[in-house]
């Protein structure tokens, strides 16, 4: 989006900015939001509905052309959670105008459920927006299970939700992994290409299986242990539990994940998994983005012991 890229020093928080200039000019209003600040139908009709999509601060038709020079402007209203606070520690990697990037601690359910309707890290996004005296919908980009540890996205805006959206669906976003997984593997480097699903649907477990969707994970030792491996892993796909079900269904079950067969002793409570980077085009700069979540201690702690 040339027009957001080449006027940062307009953009606030809420708001998205496109300056006319000569390569623009002559383009209608509604070409410009859909087709140069690639807003989604659905947000636009919202942005119409609400009367918040402004040229040089009036409220225009969507068939008006543009003249170089206008100030195309998009006022993102911002929306309560219904979510109670709590004060729970969160660890912040990054956070921007329209981005909060957290380190979630393992243990942690990501969002209220019926099962667990407080004590999420939704619970403790809303106590430190309340400590900073801010105020956005929680819009999660990425989910993590409860004790996989690592990187989680919250978009403060639709707009950046909607763009890290498609860049997820078009395998634009690079996820990698660390886990701590049984036995020596017997290469170094591999993919594991199956298809998985869930053949009961009253069953939480996934499994490979015929029918299922394709699946595709890339893997690398990273160290050789006492029989076992730290191994980094790159999700091509996002599948429910994709990196569990694939090291499983090659003989390689995380340590400590028992619903595929991890379970080792005492080691460790949880399954071995920690979501260590995330790689990404933040929406609204076109700058690509790097960000990476220290190892936890816990995992730290039975490499160690494997040692």
């Amino acid at each position: 989006m040339k027009g957001l890229k080449n006027n940062q020093e307009q953009q606030i928080a809420g708001r998205l900015v496109f300056q006319i200039d000569k390569e623009h000019e002559g383009l209608e209003l509604k070409e410009i939001l859909y087709d140069q600040m690639k807003l989604s139908s659905r947000l636009v009709r919202k942005l119409k509905r609400t009367k918040n999509i402004l040229v040089n601060g009036n409220k225009i038709a969507f068939h008006a052309k543009m003249r170089k020079g206008d100030r195309v402007e998009v006022i993102m209203e911002e929306e309560s959670n219904q979510f109670e606070p709590q004060d729970i520690p969160i660890d912040v990697v990054y956070e921007d105008m329209d981005l909060l990037i957290l380190n979630k601690q393992p243990g942690l359910v990501v969002h209220p459920t019926k099962g667990h309707p407080i004590g999420t890290l939704a619970n403790a996004i809303v106590y430190y927006m309340q400590t900073r005296k801010e105020s956005f919908k929680i819009r999660f980009v990425n989910r993590l299970d409860r004790d996989t540890s690592g990187l989680i996205m919250i978009a403060k805006n639709p707009y950046i939700q909607q763009e890290l959206s498609k860049q997820m669906i078009d395998h634009q976003v690079e996820k990698r992994y660390l886990a701590v997984v049984k036995g020596a593997l017997a290469t170094e480097k591999g993919t594991i290409d199956a298809p998985i699903g869930r053949p009961d649907p009253e069953d939480i477990t996934r499994m490979v299986f015929e029918g299922g969707q394709p699946s595709v994970t890339h893997y690398e030792v990273v160290e050789q242990l006492r029989d076992a491996a730290v191994v980094r892993l790159l999700l091509e796909t996002g599948r429910t539990h994709q990196i569990r079900v694939h090291m499983s269904h090659i003989g390689h079950p995380i340590i400590g994940d028992e619903l595929y067969g991890g379970k080792v002793d005492t080691l460790i409570d949880r399954q071995a998994l920690h979501a260590e980077i995330l790689r990404f085009t933040h929406p609204r700069t076109g700058v690509p983005m790097e960000v990476k979540a220290n190892i936890p201690q816990d995992m730290l702690d039975l490499i160690s012991k494997l040692s």
